[in-house]
C-alpha cells in the first residue's frame, strides 16, 4: 500500500529543498523524522509537516502502522516563479525571480499487510447497491410541440437595450 502527500507553492527554492529532500529518500519514517528534528535549515519544517501529514493519512485512512512504513520517493520539482524587480542605480532595474517547489512524497509498507479500510468499505457499499438497486422500465417521451413552450416566452421576455 502506498500513501502519498504533496506540498504546492512552498516559497524556497527547490534546489535548497533538495538538500533536505536527499537526506531522507528510502529512510524508515520514524528515522525521517528524527533526523529532520536536529537538522537546522529553513526547508525543514515543511517537509517534516509533509512527513507527519502522510504518516497521519496512512493510520487514519488505511490503518498502517507507523513502524512499518518508509519513504519510497520524495520529489522536489520547480513550482511556479514570481518575478519581481530591483532598483538599481541611474534609472536601471535588475529582475529578481522569487523560486517555489513542489514536494512530492511517497510512503510505502515494509512489509505488506493483509487488507486495508477503504477496500473494506467499498466492497460493502457495492454489496448495498448491487442488492437494493430495482430497474424501472423506462416511460416513453411525449411529443412535444412548439406550443407548449409559447407561455414561457411570455413569462421570461428577452431583455434588449443592455
Amino acid at each position: 500500500m502506498q500513501v502519498k502527500a504533496k506540498i504546492k507553492h512552498l516559497r524556497i527554492a527547490p534546489r535548497k529543498v533538495r538538500l533536505v529532500a536527499g537526506v531522507i529518500r528510502g529512510l524508515d519514517v520514524e528515522l525521517a523524522v528524527h533526523k529532520l528534528a536536529v537538522m537546522d535549515q529553513r526547508s525543514v519544517t515543511p517537509i517534516l509537516k509533509l512527513v507527519n501529514s502522510a504518516i497521519a493519512s496512512a493510520e487514519h485512512n488505511y490503518e498502517l502502522s507507523k513502524s512499518n512504513l518508509y519513504i519510497e520517493a520524495i520529489t522536489v520539482n520547480d513550482g511556479p516563479t514570481l518575478y519581481r524587480w530591483m532598483q538599481k542605480a541611474f534609472g536601471r532595474a535588475t529582475p529578481l525571480r522569487h523560486r517555489t517547489s513542489i514536494v512530492d512524497i511517497t510512503l510505502a509498507e515494509k512489509k505488506p499487510s493483509d487488507g486495508n479500510k477503504k477496500n473494506k468499505q467499498n466492497k460493502s457499499i457495492d454489496d448495498k447497491i448491487s442488492t437494493e438497486t430495482v430497474v424501472e422500465p423506462i416511460k416513453e417521451a411525449k411529443d412535444i410541440k412548439k406550443e407548449d413552450y409559447k407561455d414561457v416566452n411570455q413569462v421570461f421576455p428577452r431583455k434588449t437595450g443592455m
